[in-house]
């Protein structure tokens, strides 16, 4: 029997722990990969620890949503093919063939799924969260459709795309553009922030203010680009916001999502501004529903993105424009502690396991 190495969550709240599994046998049209690198993700915290804080809500269970242990975390995976189902489209995931990995898989029977929209699915199947992810030396792919070729580009700063930098993607198109003299301000500089950084200068922000209230990360941020920093512990951070943006700011990117963060925006922002919050950290949004109209305010959130959107921002980073964010490369068998790290905040970027 062939078997394979797994880096398992078995019981909420704890460590993850190392088991041997049998290798699974593509079917269908499934892709089996072995994975080469898998990234890191805050996300897999509130995964880890089995809920998320909903403020005057109450808690979001995992284990009451359905979710089933064990489970392999890490939803952004490079892997090289390695076998097809007899259904597999072979020309589309050739075998040895390093792809990166589209996770966040629909269930592929509604309008969502049907209009490539699989990370608006209702019944999603996401690896690494439903079906098993890439903290693992193999993991298995429902079909061709979701690799993307990604030839030519570096393997450790490519993988987090598959999450951190299609997150802010898709955040930045539902932001929209800006005019000569308005500005976008990204709160939070882990990942997911300095992901935003990047990927706007790449689409031709030139105005951009960092917003973190940790001094080596709003550091990091300035190195990737950002044109202002702006600490938000500071008491009268919002009057700095204010002046900082000449108070022309029209859109944030929230990539923290705590009452903090959200209140400093809407207070903030300008008639028209826009708000999107792709942060999971939890709490309660709150704001006077009169500003709602008088303000012309747009609230919204996004939660990752397409198979289609993936794509783009592939095409995006082959063209050399999108600077590569911090990332630290450690072995497979690291898992444990990265994601000790990450809660105790010593990780600035991207940790990305390496299961070479």
């Amino acid at each position: 029997m062939a078997t394979y190495i797994s880096y398992d969550l078995v019981e909420f709240g704890k460590p993850v722990q190392k088991r041997e599994r049998e290798l699974p046998v593509p079917k269908n049209a499934e892709v089996l990969v072995r994975v080469r690198r898998a990234g890191v993700c805050h996300s897999d915290l509130h995964i880890q620890s089995g809920e998320m804080n909903l403020g005057e809500e109450g808690v979001l269970s995992m284990a009451e949503r359905g979710m089933k242990l064990p489970i392999a975390m890490g939803h952004e995976i490079l892997g090289e093919v390695v076998a097809l189902g007899p259904d597999a489209d072979p020309a589309a995931a050739p075998l040895g063939k390093t792809m990166l990995v589209f996770p966040w898989i629909g269930c592929g029977n509604c309008l969502a799924c049907d209009e490539l929209r699989e990370n608006d699915c209702v019944a999603p199947r996401f690896m690494g969260l439903v079906q098993d992810g890439g903290y693992a030396t193999h993991a298995l792919v429902r079909d061709p459709k979701f690799l993307v070729d990604v030839d030519g580009l570096d393997p450790d700063t490519i993988t987090p795309h598959a999450c951190s930098g299609l997150t802010v993607y898709n955040a930045l198109r539902k932001a929209g553009p800006v005019r000569d003299g308005e500005w976008l301000a990204v709160m939070g500089t882990g990942g997911l922030g300095l992901n935003a950084i990047a990927i706007a200068q790449a689409l031709g922000h030139e105005r951009i203010i960092a917003i973190d209230n940790r001094p080596e990360q709003l550091a990091a941020a300035s190195a990737m680009g950002a044109h202002k920093v702006l600490n938000s512990a500071d008491p009268d951070a919002l009057e700095q916001l204010r002046a900082m943006s000449d108070n022309r700011l029209l859109a944030v990117i929230d990539t923290a999502g705590v009452p903090a963060t959200s209140r400093l925006a809407v207070h903030a922002l300008v008639k028209t501004g826009r708000y999107v919050c792709v942060g999971l950290h939890g709490g309660d949004f709150k704001m006077p529903l009169p500003w709602l109209p008088q303000k012309a305010l747009t609230v919204c959130g996004c939660h990752v993105g397409s198979s289609l959107m993936l794509r783009e921002l592939v095409e995006l980073v082959k063209t050399g424009k999108v600077k590569d964010i911090p990332v630290e490369s450690r072995p497979l068998s690291a898992v444990g502690r990265t994601l000790e790290d990450l809660a105790a905040g010593r990780i600035t970027g991207r940790v990305v396991l390496n299961a070479d």
